[in-house]
């Protein structure tokens, strides 16, 4: 053997001894990935800090950033200011269609985590009562996707109604001070305007809520693979403890939120998180959601939703055998 050749072949053998980070120069530094309070799992992740200990020997980072909504997260994931963010499915969907380069790669609940909600001593009984009333909403989320729905299925649209749009605590604050008639509502701050504040969900609808979903970065998961696949097998890992451990997954939820322990019991009492790997039962609810928004109106009556869902969900990095 050449000289040459044996030490091309030593710096092979070392590259791989190395930890993966090391190996790949194509690795990155640092992975940015989100935590909601509306993703209970992301916050057993943080707060245990197992994704910091799963890319320790790799001497690569890990920077939380938090997600006030759906519309957040895209806006984040879009500008490239995070890999990896939570979002509700039909959000990720109308994200994919308006340009966002994203992948759906994750499950991490099933919840009913929106409904509309007025004040209680509201005249307001049925979606029919909110013609020409003042509702608050958060453009780009699953509330907002809840609310054309759910104005569609009454023979009404968006012109029958005076828009508000606000991030989610705004809305809560909103209806709570009488600017609006009603909110497009999203749990945790759901659960508190009921608690709280004797707020009353008046249309609720669980079946068109859409899944709770992570996205990455498709140029991310085209340079990182392994990376991705990790950072799922992780995320298992954090949702599996949360199903053994109610009541250590409730407190890590007060400490974020700030609120009492009785609108958190709300919250996960409608959140359901047996679920993990991403597939057919997904697709098909974000595709019912595409065709509603369509036949409302919202969406191109041109666009190949069921194609859209085919290209944004992708359930290589984690096999539904782990679950």
């Amino acid at each position: 053997m050449s000289h040459i050749t044996r030490r091309v072949a030593l710096a092979a053998t070392f590259a791989l001894t190395l930890p993966f980070g090391l190996a790949n120069a194509q690795a990155p530094k640092e992975i940015v990935i989100d935590w909601a309070t509306y993703n209970p799992v992301s916050l057993v992740l943080k707060d245990q800090k197992l994704l910091e200990k799963e890319f320790e020997k790799d001497g690569i980072t890990i920077r939380w950033v938090q997600s006030a909504g759906s519309n957040k997260a895209l806006e984040f994931l879009n500008s490239g200011s995070i890999d990896f963010g939570s979002t509700a499915g039909a959000a990720a969907l109308v994200g994919k269609i308006n340009g966002n380069p994203i992948k759906t790669i994750y499950v991490f609940s099933r919840p009913e985590w929106t409904a509309l909600v007025t004040k209680g001593d509201s005249a307001i009984k049925t979606v029919a009562d909110l013609k020409g009333k003042r509702v608050a909403v958060t453009r780009g989320t699953d509330p907002h996707i809840f609310l054309v729905r759910a104005l569609a299925d009454n023979k009404l649209t968006e012109k029958d109604v005076k828009l508000v749009l606000l991030q989610h605590q705004d809305g809560r604050l909103a209806l709570e001070r009488g600017d609006v008639e009603a909110w497009a509502g999203l749990d945790p701050l759901m659960a508190a305007a009921e608690v709280e504040g004797g707020a009353k969900l008046f249309y609720r609808k669980p079946e068109d809520n859409t899944w709770g979903v992570l996205n990455v970065r498709e140029e991310f998961a085209k340079k990182n693979p392994e990376i991705v696949t990790r950072v799922l097998a992780t995320y298992e890992k954090a949702r599996q403890w949360s199903l053994a451990n109610p009541a250590e997954l409730k407190k890590s939820l007060v400490a974020a939120t700030k609120l009492p322990d009785t609108v958190i019991d709300k919250q996960l009492q409608r959140t359901e998180l047996t679920h993990g790997p991403i597939g057919k039962a997904q697709a098909d609810t974000i595709v019912a959601a595409g065709l509603a928004l369509q036949e409302a109106g919202v969406l191109d009556k041109n666009l190949d939703v069921k194609g859209t869902v085919a290209v944004l969900i992708d359930p290589q990095y984690l096999a539904a055998k782990t679950q």
